[in-house]
């Protein structure tokens, strides 16, 4: 029914926008700015080097600069945070405040996976591992594949 015509633009949106929040939230705790409840954490303290990782990863995440690696540690990062910070309090994401660093964490796994999209710095060096099949588009725009793409692979 639907087209994955802009699936990579929508890859490239979801990026963005998550690395903005995710941004926000860095500069919210190490700057005070947008103003938050929570007190700006010490120097050196975990809450301030999660800041910095929020920060500096939500940055490169922002411009599509080293994403997967970038993605993959913030996943990292936001799964840390909700089992020191949020399980604790209460088993119920809802009532602990962690369902938003459950879907950081699922957002960037996600990223890490498959890719930045087509909307960043580093999209020219993603590869396509996909060894020894050649496929072609369709008027259509669908992708379609030929018998002798796939060589002596089984089908």
């Amino acid at each position: 029914m639907f087209n994955d015509r802009f699936a990579g633009e929508a890859k490239s949106l979801l990026r963005i926008v998550a690395a903005l929040l995710f941004l926000l939230h860095g500069t919210s705790k190490l700057f005070g700015f947008p103003p938050s409840e929570m007190p700006r954490p010490d120097p050196g303290d975990i809450l301030w080097l999660g800041a910095l990782l929020e920060l500096i990863g939500g940055s490169l995440l922002l411009v599509g600069l080293f994403s997967r690696p970038v993605a993959f540690i913030l996943s990292g990062e936001m799964a840390v945070a909700y089992f020191m910070f949020h399980a604790p309090q209460s088993p119920f994401p809802s009532v602990n405040g962690g369902d938003a660093a459950i879907l950081f964490c699922f957002v960037f796994l996600y990223i890490a996976a498959s890719g930045p999209g087509p909307w960043a710095i580093d999209r020219p060096l993603e590869i396509d591992d996909e060894v020894g099949v050649e496929g072609y588009a369709a008027p259509g725009g669908e992708r379609q594949y030929r018998p002798e793409d796939f060589g002596d692979k089984v089908i």
